[in-house]
């Protein structure tokens, strides 16, 4: 008979909004994770005043303060939530210390994950690295219509609110399109992948749009309706942990012109309909607007990422 489950320690690297909004949903939400520090690197930053508040352990010291907190042998998981630039050489301090990092930055030093798709497959992996909100977003939805037919080309755009790009999103944007395009087909299966972002300076702000627009080969009707229920499918498995993720539209797939140039996106590959999917994503307003959907899907994904490592870790296993 087994015993209560101890909770997994986690700390966060990044004390601006994607790393406060984290250790909400680690306080608030999270029957699994123990919040054990945050870190940042500006003593006077609103998420290390608020994990104070909160009775949470804080450095202004950066990662070498983490590692010299008292508590820090003890924490199993590192969220980083800073930026590309500042996660190689956080992986590289704590690389010695054998903690399971959650990257969050477009670094991607260690594989991508995307907890709707390929989760299972990198749980072993020592730095998993959260693609990009785009990325989290619209993968999934690549990779339902890829596990039904070939997709030669997938595109998709991003459309965030201007008031949720802070500072290390818009120091990112180049990071963001390569990184994206790169997991469209490393983890979504199309042959050839394109990532675009739009910073929409709307007010009042406006929640994430996301379009993705694939290319596909296959004219029979039986496949298209194999698409369209895998999408329904996928999108319900990413609300499950993304609850303000959802379809805007019915999913359109429309067949293309043959006298198209479809061969500068998808090269030689035969090409006869567009798949097109139009999304959205609303925050759950833990700690951010609901309109920063960009920044909940980002923070939702990585806790289950963390909840799912933490269910294997060896103390935890019954």
């Amino acid at each position: 008979m087994g015993g209560k489950l101890s909770r997994t320690r986690v700390a966060i690297i990044g004390s601006g909004n994607i790393g406060t909004d984290l250790m909400f949903k680690v306080l608030r939400h999270s029957d699994t994770l123990e919040m054990a520090a945050v870190v940042g690197i500006d003593p006077a930053s609103d998420g290390l005043a608020r994990a104070e508040r909160l009775g949470v352990p804080t450095t202004a010291d950066g990662v070498h303060g983490l590692i010299g907190m008292p508590q820090f042998e003890k924490i199993d998981i590192v969220f980083d939530a800073t930026s590309a630039g500042a996660h190689d050489a956080n992986a590289a301090a704590l690389e010695p210390y054998g903690k399971r990092l959650i990257d969050l930055t477009p670094a991607a030093i260690g594989p991508f994950v995307v907890p709707a798709v390929n989760l299972d497959a990198n749980l072993d992996a020592r730095n998993v690295n959260m693609v990009t909100c785009g990325g989290q977003a619209t993968i999934p939805i690549v990779a339902a219509i890829s596990r039904v037919v070939a997709v030669p080309y997938a595109e998709i755009v991003a459309s965030i609110a201007s008031k949720s790009a802070g500072p290390g999103t818009r120091a990112n944007v180049d990071d963001f399109t390569e990184t994206t395009s790169h997991a469209i087909e490393a983890v979504g299966g199309a042959t050839a992948g394109r990532a675009i972002i739009v910073l929409n300076p709307a007010e009042p702000p406006l929640i994430m749009r996301d379009t993705v627009l694939a290319l596909i080969g296959d004219p029979d009707p039986g496949i298209h309706a194999a698409v369209r229920e895998s999408i329904v499918a996928m999108v319900a498995e990413v609300a499950a942990y993304v609850p303000g993720y959802r379809l805007e539209q019915d999913i359109q797939i429309r067949p293309i012109s043959p006298d198209v140039p479809t061969h500068t996106l998808a090269g030689e590959a035969v090409v006869t309909h567009q798949v097109s999917v139009f999304l959205g994503v609303e925050g759950a307003a833990h700690y951010l607007p609901a309109y920063a959907g960009n920044l909940d899907i980002m923070t939702s994904a990585a806790v289950r990422v963390a909840e799912r490592i933490a269910a294997i870790t060896p103390e935890n296993v019954q």
